[in-house]
């Protein structure tokens, strides 16, 4: 960056070009491709926006292009750390989910289903899944479409146990370290994944509280038919036949848990996490692992390691679970890796030509204080959202653009990824154009519409959020980070 000092100063309207691009791309894309709009084509869509803006760049605001080399470069470096951790959790996935460590988590969890309360049980259960998974979308695509079933059965209105099941789904994707956008999150911020996570607590719990005690009173009004809930017991029962449902498996989460809790890095964690879990494997699941190979100690590494890269498969006859568990592997992670990569050059190059200080300065112009500033953060979110119709890019754009801002508030990083995570991730799925919207609705089979007001966390994450910003609670400053010593 040495080369070109002084950051240009485009107006608002040049500034908003490459964006008002991107956004036009990115909707013919959920138009033509739908829920695959991310596997390709947003990555298209951000480069061609990244070339917009270049152009811009060099011929309007006479930029040298190595400049603008060099800020991709610095840009994409940001994100490394992310990849790497992202790498870690596709094969941290697939191990726990051969280990059965996963499994066994998930088959807890079902054990909890009442139908007297069953609104509150599919809510909890979502979460439970989705922090175990790391995913809320296959937690709709495979137990979430089980609890629709079985509500529809047991006679309750069919929007509210959507609803209930992606409340309880984005909220344990927004708390678990496998999530890809709990990563990202932190990554753009500038910020650690259990830091930010930590923080989120304060938003998230009274959130998913708030939304629990909802479906809690709503079940008094619907409360499901005693009769059939055998789509669980097929699910508890193929799970035991499959593995083995050892509760000394859970030493391996608690041991992660526990190096989380004494702050050890995001990656050498994961990365003792991965391993435990592949030594669970030959000794927890021998009748699993005999099925895949015959070739004994040389089959056994073989599947595990090929597991770890490519992602674990079962056929066990029982769709949902094979859909819920035939996942994860650090391929499974290339197409998000390849998303943040691309959305970095857009954001190094919009920082290089001086676009996002400029869209930052006319929205902070607005900015009174740090309870404005978290709602400027969350309703650019939301905006992007609705326009871009992607939550990573709701995640990456605010992010960079308010970076600077909230340092110059003096606020810590970890007040920004939780601001963005309590909006871009969980308001993507109340709008129907959007991938997340569309997505949960194709799978669920229920008009986002008709769910979206049962979505109880999604909507309130983002309220708290604006309350603790309005009121100044837990917006922890960079002061009280020096002075406490505290990461």
């Amino acid at each position: 960056m040495e080369k070109h000092k002084h950051t240009p100063t485009p107006s608002l309207i040049i500034s908003l070009f490459p964006l008002l691009f991107l956004i036009a791309m990115m909707v013919i894309n959920i138009i033509l491709y739908k829920d695959d709009a991310t596997y390709g084509p947003n990555q298209y869509a951000l480069l061609l926006s990244s070339v917009f803006a270049a152009t811009i760049g060099i011929f309007v605001l006479r930029i040298p292009y190595q400049t603008l080399e060099d800020a991709i470069i610095k840009s994409i470096s940001m994100a490394l750390q992310a990849t790497l951790i992202l790498l870690i959790v596709g094969s941290l996935i697939s191990v726990w989910m051969i280990s059965g460590i996963v499994p066994l988590m998930i088959y807890y969890g079902l054990q909890l289903i009442n139908p007297d309360i069953f609104l509150f049980i599919a809510c909890l259960i979502s979460g439970i899944v989705a922090l175990c998974t790391g995913s809320s979308w296959s937690t709709s695509g495979t137990i979430g479409v089980a609890l629709v079933a079985i509500g529809y059965t047991l006679e309750i209105p069919i929007g509210m146990v959507a609803g209930a099941v992606i409340s309880g789904g984005y909220f344990g994707d927004k708390m678990s370290p496998l999530s890809d956008t709990t990563n990202l999150a932190p990554a753009m911020a500038g910020t650690d994944i259990f830091t930010h996570i930590r923080h989120m607590v304060y938003s998230s719990g009274p959130a998913i509280l708030l939304a629990l005690a909802g479906f809690l009173i709503l079940g008094f009004f619907y409360q499901g038919q005693t009769a059939t809930v055998q789509e669980i017991q097929d699910v508890l029962l193929t799970i035991e036949n499959n593995f083995n449902v050892t509760p000394w498996l859970l030493l391996i989460p608690g041991a992660v848990i526990y190096m989380v809790a004494k702050k050890m890095p995001a990656l050498p964690a994961l990365t003792i996490g991965v391993l435990l879990g592949m030594i669970a494997v030959p000794f927890f699941q021998q009748t699993l692992i005999s099925e895949m190979t015959d070739k004994g100690i040389a089959g056994t590494y073989q599947v595990i390691l090929t597991t770890a890269v490519e992602g674990f498969k079962i056929e066990t006859g029982n769709t949902t679970i094979d859909k819920l568990f035939s996942r994860g592997g650090m391929a499974s992670m290339l197409n998000t890796i390849w998303l943040i990569i691309c959305a970095m050059i857009f954001g190094g190059m919009l920082e290089a030509c001086g676009m996002i200080q400029r869209l930052s300065r006319f929205i902070l112009s607005f900015v009174r204080g740090t309870g404005s500033l978290v709602g400027a953060t969350i309703g650019t979110c939301l905006f992007t959202n609705m326009t871009a119709s992607d939550q990573y890019i709701a995640i990456i754009l605010p992010a960079r653009m308010f970076r600077e801002a909230y340092k110059e508030y003096g606020l810590q990083p970890k007040n920004l990824s939780r601001a963005v995570e309590d909006a871009g991730t969980v308001t993507s799925v109340l709008v129907p154009w959007n991938s997340g919207g569309a997505f949960h609705a194709g799978v669920l089979g229920v008009a986002t519409l008709s769910y979206l007001p049962y979505c109880f966390f999604n909507i309130l994450s983002p309220l708290v959020s604006i309350f603790l910003g309005a009121m100044n609670l837990t917006m922890d400053r960079i002061e009280q980070n020096q002075q406490n010593g505290d990461h």
